[in-house]
């Protein structure tokens, strides 16, 4: 498969780096990734960087909340925002004639926001109906919990909502204290995807950016405790029973994650022929949702396998997965299976890519983690080069029952 993309870099001398691909797309993506999320909060902060992701869209020292969001958004740009455990990004989808006016905001809100008390105390109820509305969905709220589990009390076993208490607890000093101490102009990424020359983005962002007063750092991140195996169960869900199955699994920075996303891709990625799927609801009709998921880490990493079915099937269910588990890790993946779980994967890495906000997303993140970007190319070659034996290698480390935490969420009936 022959995919080529170039990318361009450049340092100013604040620190900030950006990162850009040329394409002849009338809409551009930008972002901006801060190396800053939910496990860099001290105990009294747990929500304040998702908060803070809220706050930036709230008003500036030149502009009302209500003018930050027409600035873009009055010419048709798709604005948004998220936080992870471990950075923040802004981001929007625009017309490539408007790069200076969504640059020049991103500057605006990342570096200049007011956090006005008033703001404040209104997004503390937003943020708190959403994270309620989060507790009501069951498959949603599972994975926070089981996060929970098997970090326990460190920072990455806490949800990145936060908790009512804490959130009234915020004042401005929180956010600003928050801000000063995590925000280093070296770990931010401006990332960009569209049709504009890379010296005349240069210019543009220096313009907005380059100025910025230099803060430079990083992150002193907590390592993660021991794991230990946990399983629980609670009652939780009206209806079905929720499942997850997972242990920590590899981070960014180790080799066997290309060998791992990709057994994660055959047991339960997206395609409806993924081996979770087609045994347990096209062969025995027990789950409707399911899927498998893994997520590195700077340090650390988790798969885990979620599933709801009902609970009369709980314990088939757990047995089914647990039945594929033990194949992958007691007998070779044929060749033949393997090359077809390959081509999947790639071909669903350039249909990503193909979406040029997602390319822009992974591009931020890459540049955080290591300071350059692998060409699709190169990950493809990463990917044609996995083994039979680096499958069941991995299968073994990851996939052992002595090793695997679960979680249910139970409604209480038989």
């Amino acid at each position: 498969m022959q995919i080529k993309s170039s990318y361009q870099h450049h340092r100013f001398a604040n620190g900030i780096r950006l990162v850009h691909r040329q394409t002849d797309s009338p809409v551009a993506h930008v972002g901006i990734i801060v190396n800053a999320g939910a496990r860099d909060e001290l105990p009294h902060e747990q929500g304040i960087a998702h908060f803070i992701e809220h706050l930036v869209f709230k008003g500036t020292q030149k502009r009302t909340a209500r003018q930050v969001l027409d600035r873009i958004e009055n010419v048709g740009a798709d604005l948004n925002a998220f936080t992870t455990k471990e950075d923040t990004t802004v981001y929007a989808s625009f017309l490539s004639e408007h790069y200076a006016r969504t640059l020049e905001l991103f500057a605006d809100i990342l570096f200049h926001s007011a956090f006005p008390d008033s703001e404040l105390k209104k997004e503390k109820d937003v943020v708190i109906d959403e994270l309620n509305s989060y507790k009501d969905s069951p498959m949603e709220w599972i994975h926070d919990e089981f996060d929970e589990l098997i970090f326990g009390e460190h920072p990455l076993g806490k949800n990145i909502l936060g908790t009512p208490a804490h959130l009234r607890k915020f004042n401005r000093n929180h956010v600003l204290e928050f801000t000063k101490r995590l925000y280093f102009t070296n770990q931010m990424v401006i990332s960009s995807v569209g049709s504009i020359d890379f010296d005349k983005l240069i210019a543009m962002a220096g313009k907005y950016f380059g100025n910025e007063q230099s803060h430079l750092g990083a992150p002193e991140r907590l390592a993660p405790p021991a794991y230990l195996k946990t399983d629980a169960s609670r009652k939780f869900s009206k209806h079905q029973s929720h499942i997850v199955i997972g242990n920590r699994a590899y981070s960014y920075h180790d080799k066997k994650r290309y060998t791992l996303a990709l057994l994660t891709n055959m047991l339960g990625g997206p395609a409806m022929n993924s081996t979770l799927n087609l045994v347990l609801r096209e062969k025995h009709g027990i789950a409707y949702n399911l899927e498998s998921a893994y997520q590195p880490l700077s340090d650390t990493g988790i798969f885990t396998i979620y599933l709801g079915t009902d609970t009369r099937m709980v314990e088939k269910a757990i047995s089914l997965v647990m039945k594929e588990l033990d194949k992958l890790r007691q007998k070779a993946t044929s060749s033949s299976r393997l090359n077809i779980s390959k081509e999947q994967l790639k071909g669903q890495i350039a249909i990503s890519v193909e979406a040029h906000q997602n390319e822009m997303l992974s591009t931020a993140k890459s540049m955080i983690l290591f300071n350059k970007v692998d060409s699709i190319a190169e990950v493809i070659s990463r990917i044609e080069a996995i083994t039979v034996t680096d499958v069941q290698e991995v299968a073994n480390e990851i996939f052992n029952p002595s090793l695997l935490s679960s979680l249910i969420f139970t409604n209480g009936r038989k």
